[in-house]
């Protein structure tokens, strides 16, 4: 069998994509993967090498709850805070109450 339907066409493709999350903190499919990962549960967000998450994800914690974020912008407009691990500077500056 080659995959073809009974009819002799092909499947469709399934959509290809990204799921980000919108500054309103819903679900938005994206054609462009985005820069900045978040954790639901904790509203922290952080690069998407952030050595912290990457130790959770690899010990199977985490992923559940994973969100991803097109920008910085739109995670602290969804309520997220910066990683104090891979963003030590701007963490220091939303401790402090300091703008974004």
């Amino acid at each position: 069998m080659d995959g073809r339907r009974l009819d002799g066409t092909a499947p469709a493709a399934a959509p290809r994509g990204y799921t980000l999350t919108g500054g309103d903190g819903r679900p938005r499919r994206s054609d462009v993967a985005g820069r900045f990962g978040g954790y639901r549960r904790g509203r922290i967000y952080g690069r998407l090498d952030c050595p912290s998450a990457l130790r959770h994800i690899a010990r199977g914690n985490y992923v559940r709850h994973r969100v991803f974020f097109a920008d910085e912008a739109t995670a602290v407009a969804a309520g997220y805070r910066p990683c104090a691990v891979c963003l030590p500077e701007r963490h220091r500056a939303w401790r402090a109450g300091e703008p974004s």
